[in-house]
């Protein structure tokens, strides 16, 4: 007996529309993360966005680096360097005296999935090994190269984020 679509993977559920095929990888992981971080916070309190257990990083953290991870990158892969918003947002990812929300985390990391689903969608395949520039030393890579970064960098903040949140609902 086979499983109900929506219960399978991202990856299972076949080939996103409008997206080439050499990308697809890169939406799943994308996709996946953004269901498994909207599922594991439901009900989670904010006053525990920006606990330490064991001082590993908070919630607030991942929550704020996923999305800023994904802009940024994807920011690159427009063979664009970033704005002073993005350098700001930057910098505030530990500033643990923001008042956030685990609502207004998961609403921007939302939205940001969606514009980078936006942008691979506008990626010609053909344009994958073009070189970009990492950072303002302009650290040499390709828009292929930054693309699996972000698909690869978002999955490994999600576990972080799993632990975490595990942790603090359990004690």
């Amino acid at each position: 007996m086979t499983k109900p679509k929506e219960t399978l993977e991202v990856w299972m559920r076949g080939p996103i529309a409008g997206l080439a095929p050499l990308l697809q990888p890169v939406a799943h992981a994308i996709l996946q993360a953004r269901e498994e971080v909207n599922l594991m916070m439901i009900d989670f309190p904010n006053e525990l966005i920006w606990e330490k257990p064991s001082g590993v990083a908070s919630v607030a953290f991942h929550l704020q680096h996923l999305s800023g991870v994904l802009d940024r990158l994807f920011t690159y892969a427009n063979n664009q360097i970033l704005n002073e918003d993005q350098l700001e947002l930057l910098a505030l990812e530990s500033d643990s005296t923001q008042y956030l929300t685990v609502k207004g985390l998961l609403t921007r990391f939302n939205n940001q999935v969606n514009k980078a689903l936006t942008q691979l969608k506008n990626i010609d395949e053909k344009t994958l090994l073009e070189p970009r520039g990492i950072g303002r030393k302009q650290i040499p890579t390709n828009l292929l190269g930054l693309l699996f970064h972000a698909a690869e960098h978002t999955q490994r903040h999600t576990g972080q984020l799993f632990v975490t949140v595990r942790i603090l609902q359990n004690s």
